[in-house]
């Protein structure tokens, strides 16, 4: 899964700095982290930092929707890769027969 985040204004400047847009690609186990790291860090700003909540929830809405992000199975995500098994281990070279 590929996650872009571009800043469509890139002629436009915070604070007097060049704004720089980033392109970031994400694992659906990362854009959940990402997702929900973004979620935490939004509830735990009060509502006297208005600014910073308008600039989270400009990130949240360039992501997946909140559904897509409930979709994403950490504990599948993260499951190590079964190896590759041989149907039939008696076919190999070194087998007698």
């Amino acid at each position: 899964m590929n996650v872009c985040i571009t800043n469509p204004n890139s002629a436009g400047s915070i604070s007097g700095v060049e704004s720089i847009n980033y392109h970031l690609e994400l694992t659906p186990a990362q854009l959940k982290i990402t997702h929900t790291a973004l979620r935490s860090l939004l509830d735990d700003f009060g509502h006297d930092e208005r600014e910073i909540h308008i600039l989270i929830n400009e990130v949240l809405a360039k992501l997946p929707d909140e559904h897509a992000i409930r979709a994403i199975q950490l504990d599948v995500e993260l499951a190590p890769a079964e190896p590759d098994r041989d149907p039939d281990p008696g076919s190999s070279p070194g087998a007698a027969a």
